[in-house]
């Protein structure tokens, strides 16, 4: 279902925002948090679940980090309820992004997403990262609240490209996850995200490696 206020909350925080998604976007976007809604009851896909919080801390918050998503295939890992990867979808509908996650029901939702919304850009795998074989590395590879820095890049390192980039999407600055950082690793850039009507910080870590991997 969808909410009154949520059209409206979605067009101010895009305009707030300074990012331009059309009419049929933001359609495509309130109809993707109306299944995450619906699905959430039966299968906890978030733990949001106050609805006049929903459209900030969860299409907002994604969409955030459109301005760093340069690759033209995006891996998202943990992809979840399909956070960030089924926005930047809407938002990005010639980027390809393909969603990893090991849980079973979570990737029943995503597959259902991508299906009621006609996602063509959207491919999703459910399995671990650790498992996962792509035909070539990703340039860029997002996660969002998904694990500590140090296991992120453990787990994806063979699925980055050389001079690929981690998007790792965080609350507070993780002083201690970055000190934590093997030493191949580093954090190239960190940015600090405004989100309207979202309380707290959030930050996006561009993490790279520091020489050539093997």
């Amino acid at each position: 279902m969808s909410y009154p206020q949520w059209p409206a909350q979605l067009r101010d925080g895009l305009a707030a925002m300074a990012l331009e998604q059309t009419e049929a976007q933001q359609q495509q976007l309130l109809a993707f948090l109306g299944l995450l809604e619906k699905w959430n009851k039966a299968y906890n896909l978030t733990a949001v679940r106050d609805p006049r919080e929903m459209v900030s801390r969860q299409l907002l918050d994604s969409l955030s980090i459109l301005p760093w998503v340069t690759a033209d295939h995006l891996l998202d890992v943990g992809a979840g309820g399909g956070l960030p990867g089924i926005p930047l979808a809407i938002a990005l509908p010639d980027t390809r992004f393909t969603l990893l996650d090991s849980n079973g029901k979570k990737t029943r939702f995503l597959n259902q997403c991508v299906l009621e919304l006609g996602l063509s850009n959207v491919e999703v795998i459910h399995g671990r990262a650790e498992d996962c074989q792509p035909e070539t590395p990703f340039r860029q590879i997002s996660s969002r609240a998904f694990t500590a820095l140090a296991n992120l890049v453990h787990w994806c390192d063979d699925l980055l490209a050389n001079d690929g980039e981690f998007l790792a999407m965080k609350g507070q600055f993780p002083d201690d996850e970055v000190a934590a950082l093997p030493g191949l690793w580093q954090v190239e850039s960190s940015h600090s995200l405004s989100v309207p009507g979202a309380d707290g910080e959030r930050h996006l870590l561009i993490i790279q490696r520091t020489g050539t991997h093997q």
